[in-house]
């Protein structure tokens, strides 16, 4: 589960138990209803043959549940136009939630060739242009990107993802549990998961692996890389990328666990790297935080925002970066501050604030 999802999951059901009437208008994937209700909440599902298709084939329901509703709410991207269609038929103020800007980085941010990142582009900027009501942003990273893209501040405002602290509580778990199964010893051992798009900047760490083994001999690396089969070009890089630099004895490619295992690793590991390029609010940084262990993370958009615990920040796309700060936390010499809280409770707060807002003054 992404952090959209994520965030859409603990929002619709913390307005739910607030006494919310929530439906929700979202893209069919394989194995699931069409339609359900789950704890009240109606979900009416649109099956696609993509993700770009939901655009279009999703405009005439949007219309039809935008009716008689007193707010719309979406999210960038393929939700933004039908929602926004609805809510102008309708009258009905319609908020937007802002994850990340992406605007002219869609190259460089993704393997997409150049006419495909100019479409994006383009069409991200159709989306800024339309007029919402209220924009919401994850970071202030990303609000102050918006305002560069030309969204108005008095409709804008920066309200942070909630985050599960007690889920990710170190007493929950056992660090030996992943050390024990892989073989690891008392290696040191450094850990990174994630899709492996190109925004994580996974191929920056496997290339600083050859400069840390040289520091730190009995270094070892656990690669966590998931959804494999929609970046199976960049799964196929980053494989062939370990091998090119005879990193096999070092590197462990390591398949997904289901989110209540991933703890583990994270508490086996005695360096946790985040070599990213860009995060609209930064999950994978605040579960790394939360269990203790040091973090060496890109100095990049939101993770300043939200980084805490045990830390080094680092230059985003350098592998020498990388190196020195693992070096850096392999000697003890990081940063430490308290840690950050972000409650859901406060999130789901300020979401139903501006709802009521809205509500009381769009006509």
């Amino acid at each position: 589960m992404g952090g959209v999802e994520y965030l859409f999951k603990n929002l619709i059901e913390g307005l739910s138990k607030r006494g919310f009437e929530v439906s929700v208008l979202t893209r069919r994937l394989k194995g699931t209803p069409r339609q359900e209700t789950i704890e009240g909440v109606k979900i009416l599902r649109i099956r696609t043959f993509n993700r770009y298709l939901f655009t279009f084939l999703s405009l005439p329901m949007a219309i039809i549940m935008g009716r008689g509703c007193n707010l719309i709410h979406t999210t960038t991207f393929n939700g933004a136009f039908p929602a926004w269609v609805a809510s102008r038929i309708w009258g009905v103020p319609i908020v937007i939630t802002i994850h990340e800007v992406w605007l002219n980085k869609w190259r460089t941010l993704t393997d997409m060739n150049w006419g495909s990142a100019a479409i994006h582009s383009f069409l991200e900027r159709l989306i800024y242009l339309l007029r919402f009501d209220f924009y919401i942003a994850v970071s202030h990273s990303t609000e102050n990107q918006l305002i560069e893209a030309g969204i108005e501040k008095k409709r804008l405002k920066a309200v942070y993802n909630g985050f599960e602290h007690e889920f990710f509580s170190p007493e929950r778990y056992d660090g030996n549990i992943v050390r024990e199964r892989h073989g690891l010893g008392d290696a040191f051992v450094c850990f990174s998961w994630g899709r492996p798009g190109v925004s994580k900047g996974h191929e920056y760490l496997v290339k600083a692996i050859p400069l840390i083994v040289k520091a730190i001999p009995h270094a070892r690396f656990l690669l966590m890389l998931s959804g494999r089969d929609s970046y199976k070009k960049r799964y196929r890089y980053l494989t062939g990328l370990i091998q090119r630099l005879g990193l096999n004895e070092k590197v462990l490619l390591i398949d997904p666990v289901p989110r209540q295992e991933l703890g583990h690793y994270l508490k086996s590991a005695d360096c946790i790297v985040i070599p990213s390029l860009a995060e609209g609010f930064g999950y994978t940084v605040l579960e790394a935080c939360r269990m203790g262990r040091p973090v060496v993370a890109s100095n990049t958009t939101s993770i300043p925002e939200v980084i805490g615990g045990k830390y080094v920040l680092v230059e985003p796309k350098s592998p020498e970066a990388i190196v020195k700060g693992v070096e850096m936390v392999y000697h003890g010499k990081y940063t430490i501050s308290d840690m950050k809280v972000f409650a859901w409770e406060k999130a789901i707060s300020e979401y139903a604030n501006i709802y009521e807002k809205l509500s009381s003054t769009v006509q």
